[in-house]
């Protein structure tokens, strides 16, 4: 018999678990339930499918329509959060006495109701919004979006007095930790890492004979990351780049054709982005914006060899003795000169697996989640 119940309110449909945050729902709802809790699941929808992959780990599966265009925007609530409303949800959660689970700011419309006012409310933060909204804007070059992602910043930031009525944060990054702990000193903030397909360590030994940079390539954050790698590291050198990824955006697919030692390989589909990453012999994973915690880190630390980043894409996650770090471009070139030809071996997979399920391992993470959430 099921020991808890829980809503959950998650931003999209958590399946297929194809991009970050809805890859921590997913497997989040698995080892919930699996730990013993009676979910109810809500579902905000624009674009994915309702799923029957999500029954199975809960007891209820509502699906409602996120209210886009003109229909989401207002003047004193982020677009992210009043775009995801809904009187039928709000019923939901009055009628079914249970602790709350709102992923990421984004499902929080109704974290201030007064009819909510005695339940247990817990944010999954997946990053400090009004930050990777500020920074999203910064490398924007359409007109358009920036405007959009500066105006969203300014209401997130805003819209972080509205979130006192929290008892837990639940951050994915060890740095939001502090953030949120500071902002909300009457509330409980615990850093859980963020949930994952893994079990163990799945690398292979010895050694590949490619760099593999992967990611959602119409993505600003991932389009600056592949130039960054196309234009100023592997053009100095002869060593195979594949780049990975969704959707690439022009200007990676014109950095790509014009370099004789660089293939893109466009929306893969999983059984090749698996083989790709196991057989790379260093991912290369540079990040110019530190904000939340990349996923594409963890999915290379428990399948690949080597992982080669900068200090911005380890930030909050503890991670830092696991990787190779560079600077600058010629650190990068460095690095991958040296590292192409250094096996990985047996004890090296050990150390990363008991490294890695210190604080990346889903029951443990899933079994103090709902003692923080009392339930």
């Amino acid at each position: 018999m099921p020991k808890h119940k829980l809503h959950i309110i998650s931003f999209d449909v958590p399946y297929p678990p194809t991009y970050g945050g809805v890859i921590d729902v997913f497997y989040k709802l698995k080892h919930l339930y699996e730990a013993g809790a009676e979910i109810y699941l809500h579902c905000f929808e624009y674009g994915r499918a309702h799923s029957e992959q999500l029954q199975p780990y809960c007891k209820e599966v509502w699906y409602y329509p996120r209210k886009t265009g003109l229909a989401g925007i207002s003047f004193s609530k982020p677009y992210i959060v009043n775009s995801r409303r809904s009187d039928l949800l709000l019923q939901r959660l009055i009628a079914i006495d249970a602790p709350i689970l709102f992923e990421g700011i984004h499902t929080t419309y109704y974290i201030n109701h007064p009819s909510l006012a005695q339940r247990q409310k817990a944010i999954r933060n997946h990053n400090v919004e009004w930050d990777y909204y500020r920074q999203l804007g910064n490398k924007e070059d359409q007109l358009f979006k920036k405007m959009f992602f500066r105006t969203e910043s300014r209401l997130l930031k805003r819209y972080e007095e509205q979130l006192n009525a929290a008892n837990v944060f639940l951050p994915l990054s060890m740095a939001d930790a502090g953030y949120f702990e500071r902002l909300y000193p009457n509330a409980v903030t615990q850093f859980i890492a963020p949930f994952h397909p893994y079990e163990k360590v799945n690398s292979k030994t010895g050694t590949g004979t490619y760099c593999l940079y992967h990611g959602n390539l119409s993505h600003p954050e991932n389009i600056e990351a592949a130039l960054f790698l196309t234009q100023q590291v592997f053009n100095t050198i002869d060593t195979p780049l594949i780049i990975a990824g969704s959707n690439p955006d022009e200007k990676v697919v014109a950095a790509c054709n014009a370099m004789h030692n660089c293939r893109l390989v466009a929306n893969p589909n999983d059984a090749t982005m698996r083989q790709l990453i196991q057989d790379a012999q260093i991912h290369v994973l540079p990040t110019f914006q530190p904000t939340g915690m990349k996923l594409k880190l963890l999915y290379a630390l428990f399948n690949g060899r080597h992982v080669l980043v900068n200090d911005k894409m380890l930030n909050g996650t503890g991670l830092d003795r696991l990787c190779h770090i560079a600077v600058s471009a010629q650190d990068f070139v460095a690095d991958i000169r040296k590292l192409m030809h250094v096996p990985l071996t047996e004890n090296d997979i050990t150390h990363r697996n008991a490294a890695l399920l210190k604080d990346y391992d889903n029951r443990r993470n899933a079994e103090k989640l709902l003692t923080y959430l009392q339930v």
